[in-house]
């Protein structure tokens, strides 16, 4: 199976080089606020979406997908001070997968589309930083307790609305419990998005002090997923992150091969 439209952009690992595509500056950032709406996604689907090399995490049978929304504040290179840094507004599809390595198997997610509302991660993402970002409004409403995130693009919308909840009010048919979800989707720390020229290109998230919280949902929508093949991809939960300091740098070799 071969998706063609904007949900799918194929790319061919074997022939993209094996190293990252640049020297890549590590950047921080405070995540002030982060939506993670997760998806169970058929495995013959998401494979579809995936470039060669890369194969999807299956959990319960079930590939595992989804949108994450996040809110940075103080976005820098690591070595400048927070007061310097950009406040940053995006959205990122992702898709958990897997790759041989000579050392073995290694995980970490795919990220077919990414959008920003701010122009300069518009402007230096795939060039000074990793990540091509497209243009999109992203606004967050958050109460304190209440926590909405609207994404809208030319060809895209996500909306998610969610309330914050305590530990025990998570419910999942992917993860038997919240400390589950955790661990799965802290493990997977490097994510894959194409370059420019159609190569793809690593980065390394790290933070200090990781937490999640389970989030009640009375609203979700995403466009990308909302127009996959009827029954194949069924929201599932969705996580919240606050507050959270944050690394990201490039990935060292190896990466996927075909």
């Amino acid at each position: 199976m071969q998706l063609t439209d904007h949900r799918s952009r194929r790319f061919d690992i074997s022939a993209s080089g094996r190293g990252p595509v640049g020297p890549i500056p590590a950047m921080a950032a405070t995540i002030e606020r982060r939506v993670l709406a997760t998806y169970r996604v058929d495995p013959d689907v998401a494979t579809a979406l995936l470039p060669t090399g890369l194969h999807p995490q299956l959990v319960d049978g079930s590939a595992v997908a989804g949108v994450c929304l996040i809110e940075l504040g103080a976005f820098r290179p690591a070595w400048l001070r927070p007061e310097i840094g950009h406040r940053s507004r995006n959205a990122a599809h992702r898709i958990a997968v897997q790759w041989d390595t000579p050392a073995g198997t290694r995980t970490g997610v795919y990220i077919p589309r990414r959008h920003s509302a701010s122009r300069l991660a518009r402007a230096v993402g795939g060039r000074v930083f990793p990540g091509v970002h497209e243009h999109a409004s992203v606004l967050f409403d958050d109460t304190g307790v209440d926590l909405s995130v609207t994404v809208d693009a030319d060809d895209l919308r996500v909306r998610v609305a969610t309330r914050v909840g305590t530990d025990d009010a998570f419910r999942s048919s992917l993860f038997p419990s919240l400390d589950d979800a955790s661990m799965f989707f802290q493990k997977d720390a490097v994510g894959w998005s194409p370059t420019r020229s159609g190569r793809l290109e690593g980065l390394r998230l790290a933070t200090r002090g990781w937490r999640v919280q389970p989030a009640e949902t009375s609203e979700v929508q995403s466009t990308f997923f909302d127009t996959l093949p009827a029954g194949s991809a069924q929201f599932d939960h969705a996580l919240v992150m606050r507050g959270i300091p944050a690394r990201w740098s490039s990935v060292a070799w190896p990466g996927p091969s075909s």
